[in-house]
């Protein structure tokens, strides 16, 4: 017989306290709360296709950068204006040791290679803005060898200062590279990277963010070349008001592995972010991966904050690996949202230009100059602006003249 009078022990479910969320941390986990951050490489582990980090990586292809090395000190770098002038007023170029002045002030390296490139590096450039800088800084990265290097770069902005800065990548290379970017209180500030490499280079890249109480931060990122190139870029805010504005652009060719991975932390209030990435694909084994990232703190009530990523298949056998995620700890939010597609030309667009005349092959570059245009012209360079639109169409008469190549050959 079950004895009715025995007393019911009563089952606690562990609930979370809106003002408080870690109070019970099971309850609300968050990925970033653990993850690593460190500037020794052994800390992290080894990198295997099993690790959600780095499921879309050919690891196989870049597992030289998981070892400390020593730097060949063939990359090439030169700083001036963009129109080739000596920099102006209120620009300090420096260059220090590792771990000495303002580099290793951003953050902390977030994966293995990124604390493999600082291990392995021993100075670092420093470029500090203050003031209103009317004509964008250029900084030229080319690439003059195949043998292991490192490149790190600081980008520092003071309060109040108003300034562009350019980075173009270009050559042969395999090139390990780490970016910290801080922006003062009310600066506005924004930050363009070119990959425009070879076909044989392989570029690792880690780019850590501090966008500063009041100020804006448009950070853009276009890559047009490269064997493989896997760029990680991690952000937080350094207080209310803060507005980032992160762009990307990429072309893939064939057998050519581009990788854009975004981070966005909201720890703060009433800051607001935008990522917006978009790639056309061109090519068998061509490969694409975006992952996008944002996280809403506890202490960040009046977030807005959204994500999008969009690919275009130009022709079969390439493939877009998308992946956005969304993680929110305040409820008092203006708005957090996402979204990705994949896929092929919109036949209505091509029908339409065709409609009236245009010849399939313009038809299609049409499109893609449209897919690419708003980007493009939202970087707000106009030099740079114009050179992307025409390396663009250079890609994709190369594609073409590719895929006429093929047909001949099957013939």
């Amino acid at each position: 017989m079950t004895d009715n009078t025995a007393p019911v022990k009563e089952i606690q479910i562990p609930v979370a306290d809106p003002n408080d969320p870690y109070a019970v941390p099971a309850a609300m986990p968050s990925s970033v709360d653990h993850a690593v951050r460190s500037f020794n490489a052994s800390d992290y582990p080894e990198p295997n296709r099993k690790q959600d980090e780095w499921r879309y990586t050919p690891i196989e292809r870049i597992n030289e950068f998981f070892t400390v090395f020593k730097p060949s000190g063939e990359t090439q770098i030169e700083v001036s204006m963009i129109d080739g002038s000596p920099l102006a007023e209120g620009i300090k170029l420096t260059q220090v040791k590792m771990g000495e002045g303002l580099s290793g002030t951003v953050s902390k390296p977030n994966d293995r290679v990124s604390a493999v490139e600082w291990e392995s590096g021993a100075t670092a450039t420093i470029l500090e803005l203050t003031g209103e800088i009317t004509q964008p800084v250029l900084v030229k990265v080319h690439g003059a060898g195949a043998d292991l290097d490192a490149f790190h770069l600081v980008i520092a902005a003071a309060d109040k200062a108003h300034a562009d800065v350019v980075v173009e990548h270009d050559g042969d290379a395999r090139l390990a590279e780490g970016v910290e970017i801080t922006t003062g209180k009310d600066s506005h500030v924004s930050t363009t990277f070119i990959q425009e490499w070879a076909k044989t280079a392989k570029h690792v890249g880690n780019h850590r963010i501090h966008v500063g109480k009041g100020a804006s931060l448009r950070h853009s990122v276009v890559t047009l070349g490269g064997d493989i190139v896997r760029i990680r870029m991690d952000q937080d805010f350094g207080g209310e008001q803060g507005d980032l504005n992160m762009l990307g652009i990429y072309f893939v060719d064939p057998g050519e592995h581009i990788e854009h991975r975004t981070m966005v932390v909201h720890n703060h209030p009433d800051c607001k972010s935008r990522v917006v990435y978009k790639g056309a694909l061109d090519g068998k084994g061509a490969h694409s991966t975006w992952v996008g990232n944002a996280l809403i703190q506890p202490t960040a009530p009046g977030t807005d904050s959204y994500e999008l990523n969009r690919n275009l298949v130009l022709t079969p056998g390439a493939i877009a690996d998308s992946e956005p995620n969304l993680e929110i700890e305040n409820g008092n939010i203006i708005g957090a949202g996402h979204a990705s597609s994949v896929g092929r030309f919109d036949d209505e667009e091509l029908f339409y230009l065709e409609s009236r005349g245009i010849p399939e092959t313009d038809a299609r570059k049409l499109v893609v100059r449209g897919f690419f245009g708003e980007l493009v012209e939202e970087i707000g360079i106009p030099a740079i602006s114009e050179h992307l639109m025409t390396v663009i169409d250079r890609r994709l008469a190369r594609g073409e003249n590719d895929a006429m190549a093929q047909v001949l050959e099957d013939k």
